[in-house]
């Protein structure tokens, strides 16, 4: 059986309100050649049945049913699980794509075979489509030496309210994706995993905001501010507090780059100097927390596409 070269995983939890509108982005890119896993983790609104009217009418789609609330993080891995393709792209049923992001990620991994992860500049956009932020990629993930794209990765990206890098939804490697540990539950789980994928091969960014990261009330980081609340999103085995307190899930966060280090395919050297840009990361960040420490500011200015209208960018959403 022939399978298509690229998979897309969609796991979403009631997303009713702006599902339509991503899997719209997702079927109207100009790259044909992918499935499409959606799955529904319980959800309690009306997400089921427009996934189920997505699969009915294109044959790309395959819809799945979590008959209990799994956690975000068990649910991300059961799309990829299930996924067939060379490539692999987790999608959001909030976020919106440039008609071309696919396929210009794809041609960049094919250029660049080194390269594990491909994606776009992001930008962030509010529940009208309105762009909000747009920054240029800051990290120097490009990197071939695996220390100096995790130092990036640790320092480079932490302006407080920036969206600087959404690599999560880049398009990947699956069978890097298959070497590296799951996404994990505890706090910060999310850059963890990202960096022990870095530390596999170089992420090379399409240098146009060609993806949309959308910002609402509703979404996993809004809806769940505190260490406590976001790990047990990622993970409902989590909400004992006894079991596993703040102070263990941070513990797990630091932890979690370490282990990281350790599973990767470096040379000693490289080690060693991967886990002393962690112990630097870690002092710079006991020493921002002192009294009269400098910090940076926040994000003021929105970058170079404030005025543009997505709508001529994105797949799908001329009618909206």
């Amino acid at each position: 059986m022939t399978h298509p070269r690229l998979s897309i995983g969609l796991p979403v939890y009631n997303g009713e309100e702006y599902l339509v509108q991503s899997l719209d982005a997702v079927l109207g890119q100009t790259y044909t050649d992918y499935e499409l896993i959606l799955s529904s983790n319980a959800s309690t609104d009306s997400t089921d049945d427009i996934c189920r009217e997505y699969a009915a009418r294109d044959e790309r789609i395959t819809f799945y049913r979590q008959d209990h609330n799994v956690g975000a993080a068990p649910h991300h891995d059961f799309v990829f699980r299930k996924s067939h393709g060379e490539l692999f792209k987790w999608a959001s049923g909030d976020d919106l794509w440039g008609r071309d992001l696919v396929a210009r990620c794809v041609d960049l991994l094919d250029e660049h075979p080194d390269a594990v992860l491909t994606h776009s500049y992001t930008a962030a956009i509010d529940g009208e489509d309105n762009v909000i932020q747009a920054l240029e990629y800051p990290l120097h993930t490009d990197s071939p030496e695996a220390p100096e794209r995790l130092r990036s990765m640790l320092r480079d990206g932490d302006l407080p309210g920036a969206i600087q890098a959404d690599d999560f939804y880049g398009v990947l490697r699956a069978d890097v994706l298959r070497k590296v540990k799951p996404h994990g539950s505890f706090y910060h789980a999310d850059q963890v995993f990202m960096a022990e994928v870095a530390l596999h091969g170089r992420f090379l960014q399409v240098p146009e905001w060609l993806y949309f990261r959308r910002h609402h009330d509703g979404r996993a980081l809004q809806a769940n501010p505190t260490i406590s609340s976001w790990s047990r999103n990622l993970d409902p085995k989590r909400s004992n507090k006894l079991v596993h307190p703040p102070a263990r899930l941070v513990a797990e966060y630091i932890g979690g780059y370490y282990a990281a280090v350790r599973r990767a395919p470096l040379s000693a050297a490289d080690k060693r100097a991967c886990n002393r840009h962690i112990r630097e990361w870690l002092t710079s960040r006991v020493t921002r927390r002192l009294p009269g420490a400098e910090r940076p500011a926040p994000i003021t200015s929105f970058g170079a596409i404030d005025a543009l209208s997505i709508r001529t960018l994105v797949a799908g959403q001329e009618g909206h």
